[in-house]
């Protein structure tokens, strides 16, 4: 079948990447046939308008081309999803109706949460009329044990001369003991810090200071796979592969001032700096991860 414009643009970037339906499958979890499809320009196929334009806009993350252009500049060959917006209005009025009828149960419920309140705050009164009247009577006896025990009105106590010249003398010995002491050194290794320098699109760089080794480790959520790219940001390339269910690859940056890595799906992708876990500050499928290292001189 002849290629549509949009697919024949969308199939020249996959096969610039290298990439077969297949893998694109693999990377985007859209049905081979689907995709087959989307170069065809064969929307009849395709499940409803709205996974129409998802697919496509997953199809062009993978192979780095922008979704909103294509949308653009295609849009006389992309279905819109006018028709997706009935199910939407339809739940926004059944949401209303549940939020009048949990209104209406809640003033039902009313005369009841006032009781309830009602009751608690006899029960508190009740407590500290109680807990005073006891206190009231039990002054007196605590004064008189004040009195026996050499305790004064300011609240001071007299202990006799012989406890002072006891307390004196080991205050002396913790003086002198302290002051043998050699003193502590209280500086401490400053611990490795990852900050974020910028976001542009699908690629996020970070900065790493403080480091005492330069591994980077790339590994895939159990249950899940991904494909992943491993490059020193320029001619040198450690891995280019799909791992999957837990499998991890380390590589070692001694030797190298930028780690960058591709992955084909962030959401199961993890990775680690110096094993400590990297957070993506981007929500798209497909991540660019530049990983500077600030290294001491």
């Amino acid at each position: 079948m002849e290629l549509s414009d949009l697919g024949s643009r969308l199939r020249m970037a996959r096969e610039e990447k290298s990439l077969t339906l297949d893998e694109l499958q693999t990377i985007t979890r859209i049905q081979k046939r689907y995709l087959s499809a989307i170069e065809e320009g064969n929307f009849d196929i395709m499940p409803g308008k709205f996974y129409t334009r998802a697919f496509i806009k997953q199809y062009a993350e993978a192979v780095d081309l922008e979704p909103e252009i294509l949308f653009e500049e295609y849009k006389n060959e992309i279905p819109v999803a006018y028709e997706d917006d009935l199910p939407e209005k339809l739940t926004r009025v059944q949401s209303r109706n549940a939020v009048a009828r949990k209104s209406s149960k809640i003033v039902e419920l009313f005369p009841r949460i006032l009781m309830v309140i009602f009751f608690l705050a006899m029960l508190v009164l009740i407590w500290y009329l109680v807990t005073h009247f006891l206190l009231v009577g039990d002054k007196k006896p605590v004064e008189e044990q004040n009195k026996a025990v050499g305790i004064t009105e300011s609240g001071d106590v007299s202990p006799p001369k012989e406890d002072e010249e006891k307390t004196d003398s080991g205050e002396h010995k913790d003086s002198k003991a302290d002051a043998d002491q050699p003193e502590e050194d209280t500086e401490q290794d400053e611990e490795q810090k990852i900050t974020v320098e910028g976001v542009t699109g699908d690629t996020t760089t970070y900065q790493v200071s403080n480091a005492k080794k330069y591994e980077i480790t790339v590994k895939a959520v159990a249950s899940g796979e991904a494909w992943i790219k491993v490059t020193n940001n320029g001619e040198k390339q450690f891995a280019s592969k799909k791992i999957a269910d837990g499998e991890s690859e380390t590589f070692d940056f001694s030797d190298e001032s930028e780690a960058y890595i591709r992955t084909g799906r962030s959401t199961e992708t993890e990775i680690y700096v110096n094993d400590e876990k990297l957070e993506f500050e981007s929500e798209q499928t497909v991540q660019n991860i530049i990983i500077k290292f600030n290294k001491a001189e």
